[in-house]
């Protein structure tokens, strides 16, 4: 399967699978993959993920979704960088999602982190998506 935007489907599977209630989904493995799951555990918008391998040596990634009372502790995630439109900002410029109740993920030179973690190494890079 070739995937035009895969960081794109990830965030639409996570999103499918709060509206359907569920507990776990699948996710095909990559490590930029697996670096935004890291920064969504880290942030506790997810419980946890783990690294699974079927019997045709095929990786993917289970990913245990986080609910607070019945609710999707994630309300929103959306991409921000497109294959067609990159999105790009500096340390000082970063945008604050939802007046700092909210993060943004960031691909920068020191790797995947939130915006708050970049804004305190001074970094910037590219906008891969926000959470709230």
């Amino acid at each position: 399967m070739n995937l035009v935007d895969p960081i794109g489907d990830m965030l639409t599977r996570i999103r499918n699978g709060q509206m359907r209630s569920l507990k776990k989904i699948k996710i095909p493995f990559s490590n930029f993959r697996f670096k935004i799951l890291e920064v969504l555990k880290k942030e506790g918008y997810i419980i946890d993920f783990y690294l699974e391998e079927d019997k045709n040596k095929t990786k993917s990634i289970l990913l245990v979704l986080k609910y607070f009372e019945g609710q999707p502790v994630i309300k929103e995630i959306k991409r921000v960088s497109k294959p067609g439109r990159r999105v790009y900002s500096r340390a000082v410029s970063i945008p604050k999602i939802r007046n700092g109740l909210g993060v943004s993920i960031l691909s920068t030179s020191k790797g995947v982190m939130s915006d708050s973690e970049a804004i305190k190494n001074n970094l910037g890079g590219e906008i891969i998506c926000r959470v709230f």
